[in-house]
């Protein structure tokens, strides 16, 4: 009985190290002869459906441009999305059904900052890779992730929030010579990101720097009590640290209450959706103010934007061809499939995969660099400035994509 047990812990042996069971030689779930699939949760209904929608339209126009050319290898890309409704326990649990019961091979657009908070945890202890992140909180950064569980497979494109938080200090700085920073900050982790590099930055400032901040909830209907703080204490610059649900209320609120300090905001507000939600009142209101984004979409780039709205025009819907988060979900395409390329001649499993991530720099479409070599997840750090046009209609370039450093040195 001894014997033919050590038989067949032999053979089994054997052949473990022939299919290359535990090695880079087998597939991960998800890919077949002729497929890989992959998907994501996102916000297609509800508030945030004006960013959720076009954000898997550009996703999904650069997925079918590559099917269209062949594919991967000879694999079609196959896309699975749940709408999660920006609810984290929804995304959640989405997240778990992609993984477990659909068998994704990975994550690509990982949307929104209540989804991303709550699976961070999850994708880490699964190991699955996860491409781009449609949010910049601050776990995401990271500059040693070289194990799973240090999250060697997620891969952030867009700024980080903290990081953001210190370049809006600067701007404010070099634009209006401020020291008295008002902060409009949501109660969740965009806005408490946001106010951390934003207090950062000007702790580093020192001297006659401040900051005054006033906490709302995500989705306020009603501002005013925060509003009216920032103008008894006369501060200098307004960051509206918020994502796109809650910046018109509060540009609504600073117009009622006759408020005419600078504003800025982050990237995330950086769309033509979301300012129009407030374009009739900031139009039509006596007591102009500027109001800032920062944007690390570089539309001055005319090759890359052609190419962007040929795609969208040829393979997804024609109507998202000038919008903002379809851009970022056709960045999140190419980053995906980019990263599948590299695999090209090699078994497609993760191991795979996450050295093709890190083997060379990725060029951002309409944007900067990534660099994931040797753990390094830390975004973009390359942004441009935007300001909305006197009509509340536009974004307007106002200073060209600069390094984060760069603008930060330059007010030190």
């Amino acid at each position: 009985m001894k014997k033919s047990i050590s038989i067949i812990l032999i053979f089994t042996m054997v052949l473990m190290s022939l299919t290359g069971c535990g090695s880079k030689a087998t597939v991960s779930q998800g890919i077949t002869d002729t497929t890989i699939k992959v998907g994501n949760c996102a916000a297609t209904s509800g508030a945030f459906a004006p960013v959720g929608v076009p954000f898997n339209a550009g996703l999904q126009a650069y997925i079918k441009k590559v099917n269209d050319a062949g594919g991967v290898d000879g694999r079609q890309i196959e896309f699975v999305h749940y709408d999660d409704e920006f609810d984290p326990v929804k995304g959640k649990a989405f997240t778990e059904q992609l993984i477990n019961d659909d068998k994704v091979f990975a994550i690509v657009g990982h949307f929104g900052t209540p989804t991303i908070g709550a699976t961070l945890d999850l994708l880490k202890e699964t190991g699955i890779p996860t491409v781009y992140f449609a949010a910049g909180i601050a776990a995401l950064y990271n500059e040693d992730a070289t194990s799973t569980e240090k999250g060697e497979g997620l891969y952030p494109v867009q700024p980080i929030y903290v990081t953001e938080g210190r370049l809006i200090v600067a701007r404010a700085v070099e634009e209006h010579n401020a020291k008295k920073i008002g902060v409009i900050y949501t109660n969740d982790d965009a806005g408490k990101d946001l106010l951390l590099g934003v207090e950062n930055q000007v702790q580093k400032l020192g001297g006659d720097y401040s900051v005054v901040k006033e906490q709302i909830n995500p989705g306020a209907a009603d501002v005013s009590s925060a509003v009216l703080k920032m103008k008894n204490e006369n501060v200098d610059i307004i960051v509206a640290a918020s994502i796109q649900a809650t910046l018109p209320t509060i540009v609504k609120g600073l117009i009622s209450q006759g408020v005419d300090k600078p504003v800025f905001t982050t990237y995330s507000n950086a769309d033509a959706t979301t300012i129009a939600n407030f374009a009739a009142d900031y139009s039509s209101s006596s007591n102009k103010f500027p109001i800032y984004s920062n944007a690390w979409v570089d539309l001055s780039d005319a090759e890359e934007v052609n190419a962007f709205v040929e795609g969208m025009t040829n393979f997804g819907e024609p109507d998202y061809a000038g919008n903002a988060f379809a851009m970022a979900g056709w960045i999140a395409g190419h980053f995906l499939c980019e990263g599948l390329k590299r695999t090209e001649g090699k078994t497609l499993n993760w191991e795979n995969f996450m050295d093709a991530m890190e083997s060379a720099e990725f060029k951002i479409p309409m944007g900067g660099t990534v660099n994931y070599a040797n753990g390094q997840r830390l975004g973009t750090q390359a942004m441009s400035l935007l300001k909305v046009s006197t009509d509340g209609a536009s974004w307007e370039n106002v200073k060209p994509v600069e390094d984060l450093n760069t603008i930060i040195d330059r007010v030190k």
